[in-house]
C-alpha cells in the first residue's frame, strides 16, 4: 500500500499531510476504485441533462438561467475529471507549486469543493423556498425529473463525499462562494439588459427579482450563508469520514485536516 507522506510543518501542534495526486485516486476504505461511483454518477447526470434539456419548458437557449442546471454541469464535469484522474496512469508528472498537485487533479478538486455544498443549496432552496413561494413555476414537469434535480443530485453528492479519499479544507469555502456569485452577478446583468424567464417575468427566480432590490439582497445573504453552512457539513462529514476510516484501517492512513489552516 502506497504509504502517505506527512509534512513536518506545525499545525496547531500537530503535523499535517500534504495532498499528493494518489489520495484523489483512491477511496477512504481502501480496495474500492473510485470508477465504482464516479462512472454511474457521470452516466447519471448525462442522461438527467439531456432528460432536462428535452423536456424544457422554454427554450433551449434559455436552459442555463437556472442555478439547478448550473449545478447538474458541475456535477457532469466534476464526475468526468474525477474518471479521467483515476485512469491516467501513474507517471512522472509536472507539478507546480500549489500542494505540488498536476492541474487536472486540481481542477477536479476545485469542482469537488463545488459540486457538493451547491447541490445540497439547491435541494434545499428549491423545496424549503421555491416550493412555498406564492409565485410558483412548474420547473419539472415531470415530477420523476423533478426528483433527479433537485433531491438525487444532492444524493450522488453525498456518495461522492463519504467515499472519497481526499481531504476537504475548510479555507476551500471560497470556491462555492464564487460559484455562487457569478450565478448572482449573471442574474443581475440578465435583469438590467431585459433578459425574462420562459413565463415573460423580468426574474429567473421569483424570489431573486431584481425589481424588488432590497427582498431580493435578503434572500440572497440567507443564500449565502446557508451556502458557507453547507461547505462546513461537507468538512465536517469528511472529517468523520476519516475518523471511520482510521478505525477501520490496521496500518497509518490519512485523515481530514479541513478544519487546519491552509498554507
Amino acid at each position: 500500500m502506497t504509504q502517505w507522506a506527512w509534512s513536518a510543518r506545525s499545525c496547531g501542534g500537530c503535523a499535517r499531510a500534504e495532498p499528493t495526486t494518489d489520495e484523489f485516486r483512491r477511496c477512504c476504505f481502501e480496495r474500492i476504485s473510485p470508477l465504482y461511483w464516479r462512472i454511474p454518477i457521470f452516466l447519471w447526470a448525462l442522461t438527467v441533462i439531456s432528460w432536462s434539456v428535452s423536456s424544457f419548458w422554454g427554450p433551449v437557449e434559455m436552459f442555463l438561467l437556472y442555478m439547478t442546471h448550473w449545478g447538474l454541469l458541475m456535477i457532469v464535469l466534476e464526475s468526468a475529471f474525477g474518471i479521467a484522474m483515476c485512469m491516467k496512469k501513474p507517471s512522472i508528472e509536472l507539478n507546480d507549486a500549489t500542494f505540488g498537485l498536476p492541474w487536472y487533479v486540481k481542477t477536479y478538486w476545485v469542482l469537488y469543493n463545488i459540486a457538493i455544498p451547491v447541490a445540497f443549496l439547491i435541494t434545499v432552496f428549491y423545496w424549503g423556498i421555491l416550493k412555498s413561494s406564492k409565485q410558483l413555476h412548474n420547473y419539472a414537469p415531470n415530477p420523476v425529473l423533478d426528483i433527479m434535480l433537485h433531491g438525487i443530485n444532492s444524493v450522488v453528492m453525498f456518495v461522492e463525499l463519504v467515499f472519497s479519499g481526499h481531504a476537504s479544507r475548510l479555507l476551500h469555502i471560497m470556491q462555492p462562494l464564487f460559484f455562487a456569485l457569478a450565478y448572482l452577478l449573471f442574474t443581475v446583468v440578465y435583469y438590467y439588459a431585459g433578459g425574462q424567464d420562459p413565463w415573460g417575468n423580468a426574474f429567473i427566480y421569483p424570489v431573486i427579482d431584481w425589481s424588488k432590490p432590497e427582498q431580493t439582497m435578503v434572500v440572497v445573504t440567507l443564500t449565502a450563508l446557508f451556502l458557507a453552512l453547507m461547505h462546513l457539513l461537507v468538512v465536517a462529514v469528511a472529517s468523520a469520514r476519516d475518523a471511520i476510516c482510521r478505525r477501520l484501517r490496521t496500518t497509518a492512513g490519512i485523515y481530514n485536516d479541513g478544519f487546519g489552516d491552509e498554507s
